[in-house]
Order: C-alpha cells, then sequence, then structure tokens
C-alpha cells in the first residue's frame, strides 16, 4: 500500500540547465509532460507539481516556501546567501566564477594596486571578495555579456566561465577564483521540516543520485582461472567487494565489479595481462549503495 503524501511543488530550470536537468529525469525513469500552460509540466511522479522557472526565482521561491525544491546555481544560492538545503550535487553545467582582466592591465601577473573598476552580476560575492583581497574598487553591475566591459568600461569583470574561451576571445586572463559552481537540488527548510514532503523529496534525490553514480561506473564482467583470481581482483576497484560465481565444470570464475568508467583504457588492458578472459564491458543505468 502506498501511502499519501503531502504535495510537493518542485521548480524545474529554464536556460542553460534545462537540457542536463531533463536528461537526468528521464534516466531515472521520470516522464516530463508539457502541459498546455508550457510552464508546467507534469511529472510522471504521484504527489510532484512542477513548475519551470529561472534559477535565479527558483532559488527565491525555495527561500520564500512557496516552491518545496526544485534545481540552481551553487553561485546564484551564495550570492541571494539564502539558506537552503542542499540535497544533491549533480555535477551538471560545471562552472567558475572568477575575477579576470586583460594582460595590459596586469602587473608581474597580478591586479595593480589603484582604484579599479569592477563589473559583475555578482554583486555581494564581487564585494565580499574585493573586501578580501583588499583592492580598492568601485562595482558596477552588469546584465549580461559581462566579458565585454573591458577594458573601456571596467578595468576587471567578475564572471562565470567553463571552458575560458569567452576569456581569451576578449584577451581576458583569469586573476583570482571566487567559488566552484554546478547545477544542485535544493529544498525549502519549511518543507524539510514535513516529514512526508523530506521522504518524497529525499527519495527524488537517491534515485537522481543512482543514476549519476551509474554513469560514472560500467559493470565489468570477466572469466579468470582459479590460480589467477586473486591477482585479478587485487586490481579491480569495485565499490566494495566483487560479485563471483564458479563456471560449468570448475573451470574458474565469473566475476562481476561496477568500475569507474575513466579506468578502463588502464584497468582492461592489466585484466587481461593477469589471466582475464572473455571480457564485457556494459552500461549502468541506476546504481543504489
Amino acid at each position: 500500500m502506498i501511502r499519501e503524501t503531502s504535495q510537493v511543488k518542485i521548480a524545474l530550470p529554464k536556460g542553460r540547465m534545462h537540457d542536463g536537468v531533463m536528461g537526468l529525469l528521464a534516466d531515472a525513469g521520470v516522464q516530463v509532460r508539457t502541459s498546455n500552460r508550457g510552464y508546467r509540466p507534469v511529472l510522471s511522479m504521484a504527489n510532484f507539481e512542477a513548475k519551470i522557472l529561472k534559477p535565479q526565482n527558483i532559488i527565491e521561491m525555495l527561500s520564500l516556501g512557496s516552491r518545496d525544491m526544485g534545481f540552481a546555481g551553487a553561485d546564484w544560492v551564495a550570492e541571494l546567501g539564502v539558506d537552503l538545503v542542499e540535497l544533491l550535487d549533480t555535477g551538471l553545467e560545471p562552472v567558475k566564477l572568477v575575477a579576470a582582466a586583460s594582460a595590459e592591465l596586469l602587473e608581474d601577473g597580478a591586479l595593480p594596486r589603484r582604484r579599479l573598476v569592477i563589473a559583475s552580476e555578482f554583486e555581494n560575492l564581487t564585494r565580499k571578495w574585493i573586501g578580501e583581497i583588499g583592492i580598492d574598487a568601485t562595482f558596477v553591475r552588469s546584465y549580461g555579456a559581462t566579458e565585454v566591459f573591458p577594458p573601456e568600461d571596467a578595468d576587471c569583470i567578475v564572471d562565470l566561465v567553463s571552458s575560458g574561451a569567452t576569456l581569451r576571445a576578449n584577451n581576458l586572463l583569469e586573476v583570482g577564483e571566487l567559488m566552484r559552481s554546478s547545477t544542485r537540488l535544493y529544498a525549502s527548510p519549511a518543507a524539510m521540516r514535513d516529514p512526508h514532503k523530506r521522504e518524497a523529496m529525499e527519495g527524488l534525490a537517491m534515485v537522481l543520485r543512482s543514476v549519476l553514480e551509474a554513469r560514472g561506473r560500467v559493470m565489468l564482467e570477466i572469466n579468470v582461472p582459479a590460480d589467477k583470481l586473486e591477482s585479478v581482483i587485487k586490481i579491480l576497484p569495485c565499490m566494495r567487494e566483487p560479485t563471483m560465481s564458479p563456471l560449468h565444470g570448475g573451470a574458474g570464475y565469473a566475476v562481476k565489479a561496477a568500475v569507474p568508467r575513466e579506468k578502463l583504457p588502464s584497468l582492461v588492458p592489466e585484466v587481461k595481462r593477469r589471466g582475464g578472459t572473455d571480457i564485457v564491458v556494459t552500461k549502468l543505468s541506476q546504481i543504489v549503495p
């Protein structure tokens, strides 16, 4: 019998985070169907009501308590200074909030010790950074395209970067890192105090975490002669212990382990060298420890 829970109001992000979050939900088996009112999709999960908002608005709505949970960037949570509960770091849309300036401005690779103009959308984080490094600066708020301010309209900028290509295209060099950010799943403190909502929200976070864990691992299956077993097992970077079962006729063992995907290029040849055969690599969908 499924227990009824309070309706959980979840906010889904509009903009650059949208596709990544939708893909994560889809891989977790959560269907998101667009309704006649485009900003109110319908989820295939009972007791969840969804709405699409800009990430900054999601943070504000969570703080006010009109939304129970939602996806947003850690950068804007820090900028707005709100008290939220982080349920999951998805690792999606990884970015850095950095200070950057043109090479011509810098003195020995650092900002000059004179009064500077610094432009950014992140006023609170920028002002905090200015105070921490002890420079004399005037803050100017930007409203997008911050990278075009130097050198005529600002000496330095504070902006989000992913690959750094935008900085390079505008002849800017990184002179400081304020923080690192990614798409995260947050809950409002008020919703977390409701035991039924908390259970539902933590359940969703667990399912999404299982997808993220599976994306980083693959199932490695190997047949190993008995006399080579310990040598092969010794190098398997599995989650706990590998699963083993005897092969027919005492020909050895079948070994299975969920291993980090990035280790495959070096792991597979080494397993083969140590006597492993019939190696099969399989994609995983979800891993729940």
